[in-house]
């Protein structure tokens, strides 16, 4: 129990459908329902799929659901924003009200009062109880897992033959060709995917190089394992993740470690990925794969600019509705959409993420009570990681 699954987990009535009416009204009617309890009196049980609109709370009148979500959320969370003011009325949910950033910017403008918002969704399931509980959250739930990939230019002949085996020590000759791009990474102490490239190295050199991390990460960074990484500049760029797609279709970066949700939703004749053994990619959960994350850390600097040690650990993304939401119960309805099998069609299509149903709740207690059939505690591994 408590795996990160494999495949899409079991949802309640109406399984998802192709993304022309992704839900049946089963679903719809449920979601409306539960919208009714959240938002207040006067929606109509029953409210048909693409029915009519219902009655509203005056309250929720021109409403403008906000979020802040991390980068690789961009494809996918806007068009369930989208859904959820096309079925709830008097709600809008515009791109603008939207930021997708790195998570760690994203826990740093909720602390610092810089930025409001109804959801906020990160790619570490460790933030939001470490950076955000107890003042600016009191819960969140685990909605999606998705592992780290190579993401590359399949046009550049340097890259033939690559695979999950070999990708490490191909990389660093591709970068080493005269003509090819450089390698594009992350801040490490802004973005989750930072820290993470930087343990991808590591275990690549730990599972294929005979124990020697430093076998793939000694080549981009220099600073021991464990230490500040600092990047190496004459093969790698610093960029933004959000930005990946294009500049590898630019050919300003030639490659870059990102996760699969990103490769997928951004596939293209210029873009593909390598597919990570899974304890490489940071999917896996077994005791091995434990063991090896509790081997390995790297530094960051946290909002003070103080130095922070992190150490690997699965990619989970999670969700809450901060304390201080403009409309926290219109952010408690978002999250039931993630949820619900709309939500996981979005999220799980192609493969991009694997969504996790019911959610994992640091704190089952403290949701709101309309979220609450829908979730379920952290696995007891994911618990201890917490600590």
């Amino acid at each position: 129990m408590g795996e990160i699954p494999t495949s899409m987990s079991a949802a309640p009535p109406s399984p998802p459908v192709p993304k022309t009416g992704y839900a049946t009204s089963v679903w719809i009617v449920a979601l409306i329902v539960v919208a009714a309890a959240v938002l207040g009196a006067g929606f109509v049980a029953g409210y048909e799929y693409r029915g009519s609109p219902a009655s509203h709370p005056a309250a929720v009148v021109n409403s403008t659901l906000s979020i802040l979500g991390a980068g690789t959320l961009g494809p996918f969370f806007p068009q369930l924003a989208s859904e959820l003011a096309s079925y709830t009325p008097g709600i809008t949910a515009p791109t603008a009200a939207q930021t997708y950033e790195g998570s760690l910017d994203i826990t740093t403008a909720i602390t610092t009062g810089t930025a409001t918002a109804d959801v906020a969704a990160v790619a570490d399931y460790r933030l939001i109880p470490q950076l955000l509980e107890p003042k600016f959250a009191s819960w969140e739930v685990v909605f999606g897992a998705t592992p780290e990939a190579l993401v590359y230019n399949p046009t550049i002949p340097a890259f033939d033959g690559i695979n999950t085996a070999n990708w490490g020590t191909q990389l660093v000759t591709a970068l080493t060709t005269p003509g090819v791009a450089p390698f594009g990474y992350w801040n490490a102490s802004t973005d989750p995917n930072g820290y993470n490239e930087i343990f991808s190295m590591m275990l690549q050199g730990l599972i294929y190089s005979g124990g020697n991390v430093s076998a793939v990460y000694g080549h981009f960074y220099s600073g021991a394992p464990g230490a500040f990484a600092t990047a190496n500049p004459a093969i790698t760029i610093h960029e933004h993740e959000s930005d990946a797609a294009t500049l590898i279709d630019t050919d300003v970066i030639s490659s870059c470690i990102t996760y699969r949700s990103f490769a997928i939703a951004n596939a293209g004749p210029d873009l593909a990925y390598i597919p990570f053994n899974p304890i490489v990619g940071l999917s896996a959960n077994n005791t091995t794969a434990l063991a090896d994350y509790a081997m390995l850390s790297t530094t960051i600097l946290n909002a003070a600019n103080a130095p922070v040690v992190v150490h690997p650990a699965p990619v989970l993304f999670s969700i809450t509705v901060p304390s201080n939401a403009p409309n926290p119960t219109l952010g408690a309805a978002f999250i039931q959409l993630v949820l619900s099998p709309m939500g996981q069609a979005v999220l799980g299509a192609g493969g991009a993420f694997t969504p996790i149903y019911p959610g994992w709740s640091d704190n089952p207690s403290a949701v709101p009570p309309a979220l609450a059939p829908f979730v379920t505690a952290l696995p007891p591994w994911a618990a201890h990681i917490l600590g």
